[in-house]
């Protein structure tokens, strides 16, 4: 008989899917990476069926060696409220795609496929930054924005799936053009892409004040990306701080937004674009605080740094597909935060 003590200690494997890799580990019950492999997400222009097979790639090289029960998957994406079709993914080529039956067809094993940002906020909810509380807002930043939401200890995904994409709000009216075909989406002021659009016009403008962007990528503009405005950022160059410092504001006027709307007790910021710290997070609090709505008159939510890294994603997909393990044998319902 395979009881409720097996299913809590199975190993399991979660594929973090973004718009520009690929990323899987072994995770243990406790959130431990065993083993990791990572490699670069085919173009875009590509079919769906390229990115599954580099998904069935990964795990069979991780299967190989660890006697795994389950695969999560976390997509950049839209995922329907069966965790089974990413319906649509602004930065991949798949719309519609029945990603979960597809992949357990050829892995043999069950597939859970969820949206990668409710993946890695599940992991730093069980054991990352919001580990001690029920209430959390996740925000992560890297080529867009993903979010996440768990309320009461549960991770919020909406009747069809598709809560949480923060990204995709539209804070400026007539805005700078989204990939998802709106205008003013507020990724496109706050993220990887947003960041290396603001420094590639500076570049390609001749400013003086970007030099050191300039020189360190021979004066070549398409050459500008998001993670070197954060490193050039954390090494003092004024530019790129005052270009994080602008983002961070945006990141604090919409996270107030966000409170008035969920009334968390914490968000946690996480993604690549975060890496810079305080150079994001101080504006960040800062314009949270002017915007709040009734501020002065009701507690504020904490902003933190995401504590688990890249690794959030994997973590959280991991042990999504090890809580659903009981549902495909016994008919259980959603997972929920063990407190103790």
């Amino acid at each position: 008989m395979v009881t409720d003590t097996w299913f809590g200690q199975a190993l399991t494997i979660g594929v973090d899917i973004g718009g520009s890799k690929v990323s899987a580990g072994v995770v243990t019950p406790q959130g431990r990476v065993l083993a990791h492999v990572r490699t670069e997400t085919p173009h875009r222009s590509k079919s769906p069926g390229v990115v599954e097979e580099t998904v069935v790639g990964v795990v069979d090289e991780l299967r190989a060696a660890h006697p795994v029960r389950a695969v999560g998957v976390g997509a950049a994406g839209f995922v329907d409220e069966y965790r089974a079709t990413v319906l649509f993914a602004p930065h991949l080529s798949w719309r519609g795609e029945p990603l979960r039956d597809a992949l357990s067809a050829r892995l043999g094993l069950p597939v859970v496929v969820e949206n990668d940002a409710n993946a890695a906020a599940w992991a730093e909810a069980r054991v990352g930054s919001g580990r001690d509380s029920d209430d959390v807002v996740v925000v992560n930043l890297g080529t867009g924005i993903g979010g996440a939401i768990v309320l009461g200890g549960r991770l919020h995904r909406g009747r069809y799936g598709l809560a949480g994409e923060f990204g995709h709000m539209r804070v400026v009216p007539g805005g700078h053009l989204c990939e998802c075909g709106n205008r003013g989406c507020w990724e496109q002021y706050v993220s990887g892409h947003a960041l290396a659009r603001e420094a590639r016009s500076l570049v390609a403008a001749g400013s003086p004040v970007t030099r050191a962007l300039s020189e360190a990528v021979g004066g070549d503009p398409s050459l500008v990306t998001g993670v070197l405005v954060g490193e050039l950022a954390a090494k003092g160059d004024r530019a790129c701080m005052e270009l994080t410092e602008d983002a961070g504001q945006w990141l604090g006027l919409g996270l107030a937004d966000l409170a008035a709307a969920f009334d968390p007790e914490v968000f946690i910021v996480g993604g690549g674009v975060s890496e810079t710290g305080d150079l994001l997070l101080g504006p960040a609090r800062t314009a949270f605080e002017r915007g709040l709505t009734g501020r002065g008159h009701r507690p504020a939510a904490r902003i933190v740094p995401a504590a688990l890294g890249n690794e959030a994603g994997i973590v959280g997909a991991a042990d999504l597909a090890r809580e659903g393990l009981p549902r495909w044998c016994q008919g259980r319902g959603q997972p929920r935060l063990g407190r103790g």
